[in-house]
């Protein structure tokens, strides 16, 4: 949907829900359209979403690499 900036400014409200709920919403000076309104995605961030999910021991990133693992992490053989 487009709507003039001045219909944009009168109804804000009602377009920012439109975006949210994944409509296209497009602002237009005159017949121009020049900008699209876009929602920004909301997905959150969290840290340990496995946490006993998982077999085996976890590595220990903070451990040196044992001879065999360094060297294929080098490029060797």
């Amino acid at each position: 949907m487009q709507f003039t900036v001045h219909a944009a400014k009168t109804n804000l409200s009602k377009l920012i829900d439109a975006a949210l709920a994944g409509e296209e919403v497009v602002i237009a000076k005159g017949r121009k359209p020049v900008v699209k309104l876009v929602a920004i995605s909301q997905g959150k961030f969290q840290i340990g979403i496995l946490e006993g999910q998982l077999e085996g021991p976890s590595p220990d990133f903070f451990e040196p690499l044992d001879e065999d693992d360094l060297t294929a992490w080098e490029g060797g053989r």
